[in-house]
């Protein structure tokens, strides 16, 4: 549930949106009421072609994506309630691409000016929404709060608009169910950070039109991410269900005393990342072996062995837990994470640049 101050915020965000949702409905019944047949069809035309990308939320994933976006040559609106908000954001935005371009970093074939041009901030909804081709919801991951946004932004869509949110858990069916263009409603999980992780995961509800599945994916792939499409929702979906299996075992191990934090890490740095960088699992598995089929004759009954000693997973919750969080804040104290940090995404952007160049 959300918290007084939430649904507040919430609350007046929807009064402020009534008077714009209202002029948009009666601008509407202007149109159809017109009778001018060919002009709605140049106007549908010109709306299922459009460059205009609208994303809600100004936070660290709604930048990365008005940037991707930006870097393949689309228009940007970024919105969010409060417009100094907005004005940071861009900002940031401005130094992110020219930090990039100095390190030979920035993507697509515009300049930083040029990217920074098509890049523009509004905390009126319905302006950011209104003609867009595809809109990606970017609100903290708070079910109340994206049942409540995806109202308002259904108001200001027409019947093109892709309506995408960017959770990384929470299946569409459980704030579109309601909506009257909820066939129209997606997810599209991007993994952080999104500018140099190009994965992003599809996820269709029920009742997401096939077309707007194709789309979406068409789009990704146009502004250079990667994306994989689930069949149906699931929770976690799949990054996060191989993920959790992988922090599970990892915490188990280091709360049982069979490794420690430290060599835990190094297994998957020095070991099974080296590999997982450039060859999936499956793929690992076929190059192992005389293809897949043989590398399970082999290894399929040690696989089976080792799997039935797993057991439950754990709750995170006792000595176990505090042992982890010993061991990691003597390798790396508090006050020391936001170096780490810089480090981290400078190591993952040269990975990314590595790999760009080797498959280019």
């Amino acid at each position: 549930m959300a918290t007084t101050e939430e649904q507040q915020d919430i609350e007046n965000e929807e009064k402020e949106l009534e008077t714009g949702a209202r002029d948009a409905a009666e601008e509407e019944d202007n149109v159809e009421n017109d009778g001018n047949s060919a002009g709605y069809e140049e106007e549908e035309e010109a709306l299922s072609g459009s460059r205009k990308i609208g994303i809600v939320g100004s936070g660290l994933i709604g930048r990365s994506w008005a940037m991707i976006f930006a870097s393949a040559g689309y228009t940007v609106s970024l919105y969010d309630i409060e417009f100094k908000q907005v004005e940071d954001a861009i900002e940031d935005i401005k130094k992110q691409l020219h930090d990039l371009y100095r390190q030979g970093l920035l993507r697509g074939d515009l300049s930083v000016e040029e990217q920074l041009l098509l890049i523009t901030g509004s905390n009126d909804l319905g302006e950011t929404v209104t003609g867009a081709q595809h809109v990606i919801e970017c609100v903290p991951e708070k079910l109340p709060l994206k049942e409540k946004v995806f109202k308002q932004i259904e108001q200001f869509a027409d019947d093109h608009t892709v309506l995408s949110s960017s959770t990384s858990c929470i299946p569409a069916s459980r704030f579109t169910e309601s909506l009257k263009r909820r066939n129209q409603c997606i997810v599209t999980h991007p993994v952080n950070p999104p500018y140099h992780v190009p994965l992003v995961e599809i996820v269709p509800s029920p009742w997401t039109d096939e077309d707007v599945i194709l789309r979406t994916r068409k789009l990704l792939q146009e502004i250079g991410q990667v994306p994989v499409t689930l069949k149906n929702e699931l929770p976690g979906f799949v990054l996060n269900r191989i993920q959790y299996s992988i922090i599970n075992e990892c915490y188990k191990l280091v709360a049982g005393g069979v490794m420690t934090a430290e060599d835990v890490d190094k297994v998957m740095t020095a070991g099974l990342g080296m590999r997982y960088a450039f060859l999936g699992p499956f793929e690992v598995m076929h190059l192992n072996a005389e293809g897949f089929g043989n590398y399970i004759e082999r290894y399929g009954p040690t696989i089976r062995t080792v799997s039935n000693t797993f057991g439950p997973p754990p709750t995170f919750i006792g000595p176990g837990t505090e042992k982890v969080k010993k061991q990691l804040e003597d390798l790396i104290p508090l006050d020391q994470l936001e170096e780490r940090r810089q480090l981290r995404d400078a190591k993952v952007a040269a990975l990314s640049k590595l790999k760009r160049d080797l498959n280019s």
